[in-house]
């Protein structure tokens, strides 16, 4: 209970030093406001005409009930992964140039979410959250070919937690690319109500190609809206990430559909499902899958309730190696308030649990298979 009140206290701390913040921002602003009768109407992310910055940060803190003395979450936990500090998940600057047949972003990064997804990354690239060129190759339909480092086009949830229903990412988030490397082609149809595209990646979150690994992986993305509150997606990957000599073919599909069946409600419902080669050349599948749920309610003007189900199975341990007789089979539960203090700027509290067929969590200084962890987090995007 001590430690439920120690979140608390830190979230409130931040909202205080927040809102002091914004009321000297905003007396500033007026100020500025007196002594300028013609303002500047230009917003101030656009530099020119085609160049655009903006940026985004959110510092979180994190209390996990297991108490880990390595201050570090379960190893399938890769955003939001520290335990009992305050620190930057994600930070990132991005400029981001356009015209009608060209288009660039580059965004540099830093956070604890870099540092666990970009691991495996040689040197500079671990700091590289986008960094792509595109051009429109139709004059009539809007094609383009985009070539470089982009966000993934697997799932509904990104690196970028305000664009999140919940605070945390859900497992089959964490466990399916963040970002990908590679050539695409897409097509947006002239209504914007199907787009649709085809991917060449050097695999399956990768920026540097795996070591000895000289297969081209593919994948593909196809969206439809037919109308504003509905969503629904399909996305794929196919590939190996292994070395060549031992070759283990992937096949990924990833689905999910979005409904906003109120203006104050929503739901998310996904379902991703994973077959690997046992061997090179095997006609035999070792096989994972994760269906999930999320709800999002509007309680006032400023604050939301969201609400995250999700079963995680992976009894061979393809994506998350236990070492326990029946692998990993583990369900997530997760309920969290978000405040919008300002419009660029949110605060968010999120308590979340696991719980594992397998003891292979700690609790109390000793194997258990519940897992618990209380979250709190302030964004700010410009």
């Amino acid at each position: 209970m001590q430690n439920i009140f120690k979140v608390i206290y830190i979230s409130i701390c931040v909202l205080i030093g927040t809102t002091h913040a914004i009321q000297a921002q905003i007396t500033d602003q007026m100020l500025k406001t007196v002594s300028d009768n013609t303002p500047d109407t230009r917003s101030s992310k656009q530099v020119t005409d085609h160049l655009t910055i903006s940026g985004y940060i959110e510092a979180y803190y994190g209390y996990d009930f297991s108490n880990p003395g390595n201050h570090s979450r379960p190893g399938f936990v890769y955003s939001y992964n520290r335990h009992n500090e305050v620190n930057i998940n994600l930070g990132f600057i991005k400029a981001a140039y356009a015209t009608d047949n060209l288009r660039a972003n580059i965004a540099i990064m830093t956070g604890t979410y870099a540092n666990a997804n970009l691991a495996t990354e040689p040197g500079v690239l671990k700091n590289i959250f986008e960094a792509n060129i595109g051009a429109k190759i139709s004059k009539q339909k809007n094609i383009w070919i985009d070539a470089g480092i982009f966000a993934s086009h697997i799932g509904f949830e990104s690196a970028i937690g305000k664009d999140c229903w919940n605070l945390t990412r859900s497992i089959l988030a964490d466990n399916s690319p963040y970002y990908e490397s590679g050539v695409k082609v897409s097509y947006k149809s002239d209504n914007e109500k199907w787009f649709v595209s085809g991917l060449v990646l050097n695999g399956w979150q990768h920026i540097q190609r795996a070591n000895d690994n000289n297969t081209p992986a593919l994948g593909h993305q196809l969206s439809y809206k037919p109308t504003s509150k509905i969503t629904l997606n399909s996305s794929s990957f196919v590939g190996s990430d292994t070395p060549d000599s031992i070759r283990q073919m992937r096949y990924f599909h990833n689905l999910y559909s979005i409904f906003q069946l109120h203006e104050k409600f929503g739901i998310i419902l996904g379902f991703d499902i994973g077959f690997q080669q046992k061997s090179k050349g095997s006609n035999t599948y070792n096989t994972w899958f994760s269906p999930i749920v999320q709800t999002r309610y509007d309680l006032f003007s400023k604050s939301t309730i969201a609400m995250r189900f999700e079963y995680y199975s992976d009894v061979n341990g393809v994506i998350i190696l236990t070492g326990t007789p029946n692998g990993f089979q583990t369900y997530g539960y997760s309920l969290n308030l978000d405040y919008k203090i300002a419009e660029n700027m949110l605060w968010r509290i999120e308590g979340k649990c696991f719980s594992s067929m397998e003891k292979i969590f700690i609790l109390h200084n000793k194997p258990n298979n519940k897992n618990y962890v209380l979250t709190t987090s302030l964004a700010v995007s410009f």
